[in-house]
C-alpha cells in the first residue's frame, strides 16, 4: 500500500492575513486547508474578535477552532509605526495579502498598494469590503448583513407579506471569501504566465451577494419584473418547496420533466403525471399551488423518513431539514470525511467541518489547530531575521506580544 503523503496544491505558498472575524479571515483559511503557510495578524491584547464569538469553551471560541487552524499567529501593533515596519517586511516576502479593513486604513498606515507593490512587485492583494475600493459608498462602514441587503438577497427570504429574515449564517461573509478567493488563485495563475507581476483583487460584500442573484437583474430589465419573498418555494419552478409530514418538514425537488412524472405516481396522482399542459416547467407554474396541495396531501399521512424512502426508491429528489445533531450523526458526512475530530491547542476534542472543495490528487488537511493570540510571534520574527534580543525589546516596546 502507498502511504506517500502527497505535496499540498498550495505548498510554498505564503499568505499574509490581515482581517478579522469572516470575510478576510474564511479566505486564509480555505488557503490554509490547502498548504499555504497563513500567518495571522492580531492586534496585541485583544486579537481577532472572532476568538470570542459565540459558544465559548476554555476561553475560546469553538468557532475559531474552525476558521483559524492551518495557521500563524503574530499579535503585531500595526497602529504603530515600527508595528508597521514589521509588517511591511513580512509582506516584502509574501505571495498574497489578504485584508477586511474600511478602505483607506493600509493607506493611512503607509501600506497601500502603491507602497507595497514597490517593495514587492509580485504581491497579490486581496481586499475586501462593504462596498468596495472605488464608488460613492466606499467609505461607508459595511458588514456581510446589510451586503446580503444591497444585494438583494434580503427582500427575497421569508414569507410573503412578513419582515425579511435572514438565513442564518453570515453568508454574504462567506460568499465575499470565497470570490475571493478565487480572484487570489486567479491572479497566480496570471502572474505565472505573465511575468511575475501581482495585482489587487477588489471584493464588495454586496457585490458578492449580486453575483449569485441568478435571473434578478434581466427579469425586471426585461419586464420589469421584481421578484417578491416566496417562503420555501421557488418561483418560476415547480414543484419545488417544502411539505408536512407527520413529524416534520421535507423538501422535494419534482421540477424535472420526468421526475414530475414518477413524483405523481408515486403519490397516486396518475391525472397529473399524463396531462398534457403539466408536461413542461411553464405549465407546472400555473398551478403551483395545485400541485403543492396534492403532493403535501400525500406527505402528511406518513413521517418523513417514510417519505425519503418511497421517493429515493422512485428516484425523486427530497431531503429532510438537518439539524446539526443530523449533520453529526449522519453517515454520509463521515464517509466523505465532512466530520472530523480537531484536537485544540487548549487539550480538548472537537468535531469540525472537513476541507472542501475535494480534490482527490492533493487533497486539503487540517495540519495544525488554530493557534493562542501570538503563539507564533517569535518563530515569524526570526524567520524575518529578528534576534531573540530584538524580539524581546519589541515585547518590551508593546509593539508584539
Amino acid at each position: 500500500m502507498n502511504n506517500i503523503i502527497p505535496a499540498a496544491a498550495l505548498q510554498g505558498l505564503r499568505v499574509i492575513e490581515m482581517g478579522q472575524l469572516i470575510a478576510g479571515p474564511f479566505a486564509g483559511k480555505t488557503l490554509g486547508e490547502f498548504g499555504a503557510d497563513v500567518v495571522k495578524i492580531e492586534a496585541p491584547g485583544s486579537g481577532d474578535p472572532l476568538r470570542n464569538w459565540r459558544l465559548i469553551k476554555d476561553g475560546t471560541s469553538v468557532w475559531w477552532q474552525v476558521q483559524s487552524r492551518n495557521k500563524r499567529s503574530i499579535a503585531l501593533d500595526l497602529r504603530s509605526g515600527e508595528g508597521q515596519d514589521v509588517a511591511r517586511k513580512l509582506i516584502a516576502e509574501a505571495d498574497v495579502l489578504i485584508e477586511n479593513f474600511r478602505p483607506g486604513t493600509l493607506e493611512r498606515w503607509g501600506m497601500g498598494w502603491e507602497e507595497l507593490s514597490k517593495v514587492n512587485p509580485g504581491l497579490v492583494m486581496l481586499r475586501i469590503s462593504g462596498y468596495g475600493q472605488t464608488g460613492p459608498y466606499r467609505d461607508l462602514p459595511g458588514f456581510g448583513a446589510i451586503g446580503e441587503a444591497m444585494g438583494g438577497l434580503r427582500h427575497l427570504t421569508g414569507e410573503p407579506g412578513r419582515v425579511p429574515v435572514r438565513c442564518g449564517i453570515s453568508i454574504g461573509d462567506t460568499l465575499a471569501a470565497l470570490h475571493g478567493t478565487i480572484g487570489i488563485l486567479t491572479a497566480l495563475y496570471h502572474r505565472k504566465v505573465n511575468g511575475g507581476l501581482g495585482q489587487v483583487i477588489d471584493v464588495a460584500l454586496n457585490e458578492a451577494v449580486f453575483n449569485v442573484m441568478e435571473s434578478l437583474v434581466p427579469e425586471y430589465s426585461a419586464f420589469g419584473a421584481v421578484r417578491e419573498a416566496a417562503g420555501s418555494a421557488l418561483p418560476g419552478i415547480a414543484p419545488s418547496n417544502a411539505y408536512r409530514c407527520t413529524d416534520g418538514f421535507v423538501l422535494i425537488a419534482g421540477n424535472g420533466d420526468s421526475i414530475f412524472k414518477r413524483l405523481m405516481q408515486t403519490i397516486g396522482r396518475n391525472d397529473l403525471a399524463t396531462a398534457p399542459t403539466l408536461a413542461d416547467n411553464a405549465g407546472r407554474v400555473a398551478r403551483a399551488d395545485e400541485l403543492d396541495q396534492a403532493i403535501e396531501a400525500w406527505t402528511l399521512m406518513q413521517p418523513v423518513q417514510e417519505v425519503l424512502d418511497i421517493l429515493g426508491a422512485a428516484g425523486v429528489p427530497a431531503g429532510k431539514v438537518y439539524t446539526a445533531k443530523d449533520i453529526a450523526e449522519d453517515p454520509h458526512y463521515r464517509a466523505r470525511d465532512m466530520i472530523l475530530s480537531q484536537t485544540t491547542r487548549d487539550g480538548y476534542e472537537v468535531d469540525v467541518p472537513g476541507v472542501v472543495p475535494k480534490l482527490l490528487g492533493t487533497p486539503g488537511t487540517v495540519r495544525s489547530s488554530a493557534p493562542g493570540l501570538g503563539d507564533d510571534t517569535d518563530e515569524v520574527l526570526q524567520e524575518l531575521g529578528f534576534s531573540i534580543q530584538d524580539i524581546a525589546a519589541m515585547r518590551g516596546r508593546k509593539v508584539v506580544a
